[in-house]
């Protein structure tokens, strides 16, 4: 999908092919100028990394120029020529290095196709269409985009982070993690729902970027009571941002039954008990042992 909005002509280096120096000055002062109405929005272009990026020049050719009268050349920023058709013919020698075998044009769509695009190639695109009839070329349309590279995160995956049985007196410490995406996410949330009832949680997102790719890891940790007497479901979502969605991850279920919370507090009060019942014993041994010294004593008499 493409999405418009308000931008500037930006300046225009091209290569020239002309055989006086009067002719190349006059050349690069027509390319360079702002001709009114040419420019009027940057489109966003959006492409999955390592996948072919579609940078259209959406050229209507209402004249039905033919292309040998045209020249037709995309260049990134004001400097880096990305791909040139001169006069009908596709020309490489003026191409930035990092572009050589990376492009195809299509010009019954007025189309460059950049391939395998990655996250360096990601920035301001202009096409530039100068026409030539009598004098030097002029410049006849240009259309500006803007490139947005997009990479898929892994599902989120919570994993618990305490090792053991559940104790309902304790606290669920758990971690969210998704990986492998661009650009980097807006969020990280967790969503607890119980007894009909949802909790959202929005704890503090650890975002790590690889040296090497500019791929995102992302991570979140949660840590609440143990729930009780209810089925729980715990799920996490990461929030790529405007028009790329929402990922969830799969839920995480617990359920603790009020028997295991009565168990629990019966284990805990069962030492207690056992202490209680020992001291009555001793308790009791002691005072029987009292009486039968007493009841000796009365038996034997003066």
């Amino acid at each position: 999908m493409l999405l418009l909005k308000a931008g500037k002509h930006t300046e225009v280096l091209a290569p020239v092919y002309g055989k006086s120096v009067m002719e190349v000055c006059i050349f690069f002062l027509c390319a360079m100028i702002s001709v009114p109405g040419i420019a009027a929005s940057v489109h966003q272009v959006k492409a999955f990394l390592n996948h072919t990026a579609y940078l259209s020049c959406y050229f209507p050719n209402s004249q039905k120029i033919d292309m040998r009268d045209l020249i037709v050349f995309w260049q990134k920023g004001s400097h880096r020529v990305v791909h040139e058709v001169y006069y009908g013919e596709e020309k490489r020698d003026h191409l930035s290095p990092e572009y050589i075998n990376r492009t195809k044009v299509d010009m019954d769509k007025w189309t460059l196709q950049l391939l395998n695009a990655g996250i360096k190639d990601e920035g301001h695109y202009e096409c530039i269409i100068q026409h030539k009839k009598e004098g030097p070329p002029k410049v006849i349309h240009t259309s500006e985009c803007s490139l947005h590279i997009t990479a898929n995160y892994s599902q989120p995956e919570i994993a618990q982070l305490h090792t053991g049985e559940l104790k309902p007196i304790g606290y669920l410490n758990l971690s969210c993690s998704s990986i492998g995406g661009y650009p980097e996410p807006k969020e990280m949330t967790w969503l607890i729902s119980y007894e009909n009832t949802t909790y959202k949680h929005m704890p503090h997102m650890d975002v790590s970027q690889d040296a090497v790719t500019k791929l995102y890891n992302v991570t979140s940790k949660l840590n609440i009571p143990v729930p009780t007497n209810s089925l729980t479901n715990i799920s996490c979502l990461l929030h790529l941002g405007e028009q790329l969605g929402i990922l969830v991850s799969a839920p995480l279920h617990i359920e603790i039954q009020e028997k295991e919370v009565e168990q629990v507090n019966i284990n805990f009060s069962g030492p207690l008990i056992a202490v209680v019942v020992l001291v009555a014993l001793l308790l009791g041994f002691v005072i029987l042992k009292k009486n039968r010294n007493i009841l000796s004593t009365n038996q034997r008499g003066p």
